[in-house]
């Protein structure tokens, strides 16, 4: 136990070094491990049930919309990505390729799945004759390989998990509703469920999707002042109808091609997570997201250990007979101070404290892991006061976050004031741009700031560019990202 006690301890200052308080919170906290293939990770048990409470959400989100989930396969035909060729070229320096089985070298290259464009879009030209075939709304939940030169747990690695929508229309502006539909659906939980806020709005060309006609983002701050790409949903015309002949019969007697979407999160929002809302003593979990909202520790002497664990057992059940997601740590073999120390790291959004003395006084003692404040509270009136309590958590973080973004964002009329804003003061830059891939190019030169988007509702226009000072056909975020 000794060693173990090392576990809440020796974690670097988010000042010192973000990227090595990164490391240090998600090994601590125990939410990864590396595996032997480079680039890829294990998640461990505390680290996979943030993915399940995400999927959780996401879930309910998209059957609410009308999605159902399949599965396709992980193993795409080299011939697939040659029929859309922005998309295999946008692709093709992270694909790794099966070429053969045992001794026997394969006809045809198989890409293990980068992304699923390609075999949905063949599906679809099997299933999709009539346009009352339509609107095909599908999501896959599933794992996907891109061979990263540069890795980050959760962030970046070879392997990761996701979900990608892929959905077929009648109509552009079918299409077009349900790209813009879905961009609401992640904002709406990216906020409400994980409390970070976000920028909406349509991404560049030089950093749309390959194949797409448009691609729209949700882009979030991280503590460091970097970007963090949290969501993306896709239009993509019919090029990918084109490429896989996804015709339909329409009502006026005409075949006609298909209009599709794609849309899709990663577990690269774990990563957001930790790195919007974690500290100097570890992960804070939102309550509506956090595997275990309450972790209940009974305290006191020996001689009192059985009435108290008897009561802290009710307290359990009651709260529990709720729907709070609640647990106990009734150890007696490490301290009280230990375990305060360990949930603080692990997140857990609200400790209650119950010893002999405040049995004594009918009450539990509530510890807020965001604010560190104490709350004696009556056990009468438990249920309804905790309740309260993580609603206000949860609220109070979203609050902080969008503080923090606020504080950190600033317009800016110039490369020099750009390279201040992102290197210097670590935050976001709003700047002009005239629409030149060359001016937007110089930026990433000169800078290391990439667009982030074009904003739906910037907090206000620019008109000039920050590069020529021509006029400015668009209102940009810039910064570095992950």
């Amino acid at each position: 136990m000794a060693k173990d006690k090392e576990f809440v301890k020796d974690i670097t200052l988010q000042s010192e070094d973000f990227s090595r308080w990164y490391i240090d919170v998600i090994t601590k906290a125990d939410l990864m491990d590396y595996a032997p293939v480079r680039g890829c990770i294990v998640f461990k048990p505390d680290g996979y049930e943030l993915w399940e409470a995400c999927q959780r959400e996401l879930d309910r989100r998209f059957k609410a919309t009308g999605h159902r989930n399949a599965y396709f396969p992980l193993l795409i035909p080299e011939s697939f990505f040659q029929k859309e060729k922005e998309h295999v070229e946008g692709f093709n320096p992270e694909l790794p390729w099966v070429t053969q089985v045992g001794d026997d070298a394969l006809e045809e290259r198989l890409a293990v799945r980068p992304t699923s464009e390609t075999i949905f879009g063949y599906m679809y030209s099997q299933w999709i004759q009539s346009y009352r075939d339509l609107p095909v709304l599908i999501n896959q939940w599933a794992n996907v390989v891109r061979w990263e030169k540069r890795t980050l747990p959760f962030l970046r690695t070879s392997e990761f998990l996701w979900q990608e929508g892929h959905t077929a229309h009648a109509t552009q502006e079918e299409a077009m509703q349900e790209t813009e539909k879905m961009l609401d659906v992640y904002t709406d939980f990216v906020e409400n469920e994980l409390a970070i806020p976000v920028i909406k709005g349509r991404k560049t060309p030089s950093e749309k999707f390959p194949g797409a006609v448009a691609t729209y983002s949700i882009e979030a701050m991280m503590k460091d002042g970097k970007a963090l790409q949290a969501g993306t949903s896709h239009f993509l015309g019919d090029n990918f109808a084109r490429s896989f002949d996804i015709k339909f019969l329409d009502k006026d007697n005409e075949r006609k091609f298909a209009f599709t979407t794609s849309w899709g999160m990663t577990t690269r929002i774990i990563g957001a997570l930790i790195m919007v809302h974690g500290d100097d003593r570890g992960l804070q979990l939102p309550p509506r997201i956090a595997p275990t909202q309450v972790m209940v520790i009974p305290i006191g002497p020996a001689k009192a250990r059985e009435r108290v664990l008897t009561a802290a057992q009710e307290i359990l059940a009651t709260l529990a007979s709720t729907g709070i997601r609640i647990k106990m740590d009734d150890r007696d073999d490490v301290s009280p101070g230990w375990k305060f120390n360990e949930y603080e790291l692990r997140g857990i959004p609200i400790r209650l404290e119950v010893g002999p003395r405040d049995l004594d006084q009918s009450q539990a003692i509530l510890v807020r892991r965001d604010t560190s404040e104490k709350i004696p509270v009556p056990l009468a009136n438990l249920k309804e006061i905790v309740q309260s309590l993580l609603d206000d958590i949860q609220s109070s973080m979203l609050a902080n976050a969008r503080a923090f973004q606020r504080d950190h964002s600033k317009t800016v009329h110039s490369v020099a004031e750009l390279l201040q804003v992102v290197r210097s003061e670590h935050g976001f830059a709003l700047a002009g741009w005239c629409g030149d891939d060359a001016c937007e190019a110089h930026i990433k030169t000169e800078t290391g700031a990439t667009s982030r988007n074009i904003p739906f509702d910037p907090p206000e226009h620019v008109s000039t560019c920050v590069v020529c000072n021509q006029e400015a056909n668009h209102t940009v975020w810039f910064a570095r990202a992950y």
